[in-house]
């Protein structure tokens, strides 16, 4: 029995990590004005947060059509494939998991599972690293599955945003809250948890900003993974980085990334946050 595992992009798996652990990536596709680019094919990371903030329509996203996941299941398949775990951004965020769910209907050969990690970005790409990891270990899809219940509970994303702008430009935060963050030139600072989106600080400045997205995953004790990713702001990530060097395990890979343009189209340049799994 083979067990494969397969994300969308959105789910940020760094490449190296996806090559090692055989994790199959469909890519989302990002439209600026009438062009359309498949989410790290097309599209540099550095290339689009240099573009965006002078992109004269503003960047949406789209999920993969079902054939395009039907081909990436059939493909893996063909490469032996018994069992297929499909993990997704969250289902309140995005409609690839159902695009996913449709295309697996027209494959035949393996059992496709799909997996709603209640997350984006590094905070979907660690429990599809754990999910991998736990595949090439010779878990079952049960104990994978298990496994995935418990991590799902304890995976968060913490992250200072530069401006509300992008995040009220694709509905992700109410009027009430873009207004309030404009007065008052604050950083916001959200959290992802459970497949919501929020705002649950305002920090007048990014010194004062970044030491409390820290603090807040510290409140959750140890962690068992973690990741650090920004949008056209490495500097800012690096300082975040050194902010952030106790909570990392010495027995991980140290995951620093820049995000994946089909989140920071709609977090906007100058994000940075971390991601992690709690012991």
């Amino acid at each position: 029995m083979s067990i494969r595992i397969l994300v969308d992009s959105t789910c940020d798996v760094p490449p190296q990590v996806a090559e090692r652990l055989g994790i199959a990536v469909v890519p989302v596709y990002i439209n600026v004005g009438d062009q359309s680019y498949l989410d790290g094919v097309d599209l540099t990371r550095h290339e689009f947060y240099e573009n965006l903030p002078g992109y004269h329509a503003f960047p949406t996203t789209a999920a993969p059509a079902p054939a395009v996941f039907t081909a990436a299941y059939q493909e893996l398949v063909d490469d032996g494939a018994t069992e297929i775990l499909s993990l997704h951004i969250a289902t309140s965020l995005s409609n690839t998991l159902n695009a996913a769910r449709l295309g697996s209907q027209d494959v035949s050969g393996a059992k496709i599972t799909m997996w709603d990690t209640e997350q984006l970005a590094m905070g979907s790409g660690l429990q599809a690293i754990v999910a991998a990891e736990a595949a090439a270990a010779g878990k079952t899809m049960s104990e994978i599955l298990n496994l995935l219940q418990e991590k799902r509970q304890k995976t968060r994303i913490y992250a200072m945003l530069d401006t509300l702008e992008y995040l009220r430009r694709s509905g992700r935060v109410s009027w009430t809250q873009f207004s309030l963050g404009t007065v008052m030139r604050i950083k916001p600072i959200v959290q992802v948890y459970g497949g919501d989106v929020s705002v649950i600080e305002r920090v007048r400045t990014r010194k004062r900003a970044l030491p409390r997205v820290v603090q807040l995953a510290e409140s959750f004790g140890p962690v068992e993974r973690i990741a650090i990713q920004y949008a056209g702001s490495k500097e800012t990530a690096e300082k975040l980085q050194l902010l952030a060097a106790v909570l990392f395990p010495e027995d991980q890979e140290k995951l620093f990334m820049e995000l994946t343009p089909a989140i920071g189209a709609h977090a906007g340049p100058g994000v940075v946050g971390l991601g992690f799994i709690a012991k």
